[in-house]
């Protein structure tokens, strides 16, 4: 075949080609977005300093084209005023934008989305890891393919233990056998008495995490140090997100890192941490989904920081987006689907503390 036949062959076979997509996409029907708040059911009573829990409300939103569904959730986050109720009106605010764009522009739509929503990060967040799963579907690749990252190269995670009795504290320890390092909830009068019940049971290394509890630098100080000689890794946020010279103050004053929870949301926020924290704990929920998530990664490690990917209580398809992730991160906290009785979906697993990736394509949830 000569190069004046070919052209024309292909030329004629382009409208033919064109057509049979036309027709595939049309025979899928139209886009769509549906939304629904989702009720979790917790194993135990989830206690931190600021809150007691039974069930957490998530929101989740499906986006479908051309026969292809992406799945997505949002967890609120009270201690940002946020509620599910609000989060579905911000995801429903963007059904336009969204079904109307070309997904495969993820960038420029969730920039738009951004511009467009103020506020209710748990609503970009479903929005975005519905998209971002779509994406990968329609590629036919896992989202770490996507980033370009090796599964082989997620850490461990580990399991997080709530505020609770001295007895029922060490009865959740007991149940968390399989992980090899726990986190623990402080934040209270009876901080001590809750890492002694751990360490009464087990050996294992453990993080804590005083969702900025402490209000005084010398208490925090005093409390960090012992909590060193308990074989503690790193310190979770140990005062107010405001604090910032407080706790700097306290760094110079302790020797295991100080890792930077509810004053780090957006990339915006990590350079102002940087003389304050070692690190800072991501979330796709106060972040707003994968792509501000992934943002935030490279500016911490731009300026020398460590990362850590956590969650929020939620089920395996946030937990299973922030884990595609993980593989950049130094540590990994993304248990909040093995919090719940109730998952409705299998995503991450976890072998011995460490993440194991799903193969499929997005998320690849099953």
């Amino acid at each position: 075949m000569n190069r004046r036949n070919f052209i024309a062959i292909a030329a004629a076979a382009a409208p033919v080609a064109a057509l049979a997509e036309s027709a595939e996409a049309q025979a899928a029907g139209p886009a769509s977005l549906t939304t629904k708040i989702v009720r979790l059911n917790l194993r135990h009573a989830w206690t931190t300093h600021m809150s007691t829990s039974t069930y957490r409300d998530t929101l989740h939103a499906t986006f479908v084209r051309d026969g292809i569904t992406g799945r997505g959730e949002g967890a609120p986050i009270v201690r940002y005023h946020e509620n599910a109720q609000d989060a579905q009106k911000a995801a429903e605010s963007v059904r336009d934008l969204l079904l109307s764009a070309d997904p495969m522009q993820f960038a420029k739509i969730m920039s738009r989305v951004f511009q467009q929503v103020q506020g209710n990060w748990a609503g970009k967040a479903a929005i975005d890891i519905a998209l971002m799963d779509w994406v990968g579907k329609k590629l036919g690749v896992p989202l770490y393919s996507l980033f370009g990252l090796d599964p082989a190269d997620a850490p461990v995670t580990t399991f997080s233990i709530g505020i609770d009795t001295p007895e029922v504290t060490r009865q959740k320890t007991r149940e968390a056998e399989a992980y090899p390092v726990l986190k623990i909830k402080v934040g209270l009068a009876t901080d001590e008495a809750t890492i002694e019940a751990v360490r009464s049971v087990t050996k294992k290394p453990l993080r804590v995490d005083a969702n900025e509890g402490w209000k005084d630098k010398e208490e925090a100080v005093r409390k960090i140090n012992w909590l060193e000689k308990q074989g503690v890794e790193f310190m979770e946020q140990p005062m107010p997100a405001e604090m910032i010279e407080e706790t700097r103050w306290v760094r110079s004053r302790v020797h295991i890192p100080i890792i930077a929870d509810e004053a780090c949301c957006r990339a915006s926020d990590i350079p102002k941490l940087k003389d304050a924290y070692d690190g800072v704990n991501i979330k796709l929920d106060k972040s707003g989904g994968l792509l501000e998530a992934l943002r935030m990664v490279q500016v911490a490690k731009s300026l020398g920081m460590k990362t850590m990917l956590g969650c929020m209580v939620s089920t395996s398809v946030s937990c299973t987006a922030a884990a595609h992730l993980s593989p950049l991160v130094d540590y990994a906290d993304l248990d909040g689907s093995l919090l719940i009785a109730n998952d409705p979906y299998h995503g991450v697993t976890v072998e011995k503390g460490k993440l194991i990736l799903p193969k499929g394509p997005g998320l690849g949830l099953t």
